[in-house]
């Protein structure tokens, strides 16, 4: 997820643009899961604006976030985000690129039991 609160909502939709053109390598083998309805059915949209943020991939109909973190994540700052984002209503899975790379399954497996009905 990206974002800076004093960026323009203008701003935010050119760069969430430029990131679906040249998504990073692991953003792309989660695209590849999760793309086309997929998995299980479930839609998803990827480098989504929400507020003064740009989420990796939205499911709006179960208000799930799916981030793919690179190294360069300041666990603070997520804090904060992920903090804003539970106050709109969307849970957030965060999952580094060892665990993309490594484990799809398990990936997969938190993502299928983050939208069941609890």
């Amino acid at each position: 997820m990206r974002g800076r609160a004093d960026v323009s909502e203008e701003r935010l939709q050119g760069l969430a643009k430029r990131m679906r053109r040249e998504p990073a390598l692991y953003e792309r083998k989660l695209w590849s899961i999760l793309r086309d309805r997929r998995l299980e059915g479930l839609k998803f949209r990827r480098q989504v604006v929400l507020g003064p943020y740009v989420a990796d991939f939205v499911c709006m109909r179960h208000r799930l976030i799916v981030e793919a973190d690179g190294p360069f994540h300041d666990a603070e700052r997520d804090a904060v985000r992920d903090g804003w984002l539970g106050s709109q209503g969307f849970r957030v899975l965060r999952f580094p690129n060892t665990q993309i790379e490594n484990r799809d399954w398990e990936v997969v497996g938190a993502i299928l039991e983050a939208v069941k009905p609890r």
